[in-house]
């Protein structure tokens, strides 16, 4: 049996910008409330046509759980791992904070959590994984912009989403091969 490959598909032209998904996250991950302190995020992006006729959209993101991590080759304590899922995690006793990890990453995905004392990032919410249950973000969504899965099997969510669409991944030119997939629309 071929092991587990996991990824997010996100349709953004259904985010309406409610941040669920930024409080779940939030709730389930104890991210503190503190200014730079976040696992996901919501960009708004330029307004677009001209008064009255105007609409926004938004662009969800988070760590891209990339396949060749820039983060993971620069620790130099090896506390930034991939799970054999793919998924990119962080070891909070193997952490010393020297923050080369949250230079390295191209996304601008890590922040360093106080409590924990270690830097820190969006895992997945690789702890409910097991149980069967996707992570907080995906089952808050109101809109269902995120789609979680396994791109191994074929017949899954995210493996049919990727067929039957055209995709774009951010910052494709740094090579990092991300595992969050964006539909054009």
């Amino acid at each position: 049996m071929n092991e587990k490959r996991y990824a997010i598909v996100l349709d953004t032209k259904k985010c309406i910008n409610c941040k669920a998904c930024t409080v779940a996250c939030r709730a389930e991950n104890h991210v503190p409330h503190e200014e730079g302190a976040y696992r996901i995020w919501v960009t708004a992006l330029e307004l677009q046509g001209k008064f009255p006729d105007l609409h926004q959209d938004y662009e969800p993101s988070q760590c891209q759980h990339c396949q060749n991590t820039p983060c993971e080759s620069v620790c130099p304590t090896r506390a930034t791992y991939k799970s054999p899922e793919g998924v990119v995690l962080v070891d909070y006793d193997k952490c010393i904070l020297c923050k080369a990890c949250m230079t390295a990453c191209p996304y601008n995905a890590r922040f360093v959590h106080e409590h924990h004392k270690a830097i820190d990032k969006c895992t997945f919410c690789y702890h409910r994984l097991p149980e069967g249950r996707e992570p907080a973000c995906v089952e808050t969504c109101p809109t269902k912009v995120r789609v979680f899965g396994d791109l191994n099997d074929p017949n899954s969510q995210v493996s049919k989403l990727l067929d039957t669409n055209r995709y774009y991944r951010l910052k494709e030119d740094r090579n990092t091969n991300p595992r969050l997939y964006y539909i054009i629309k």
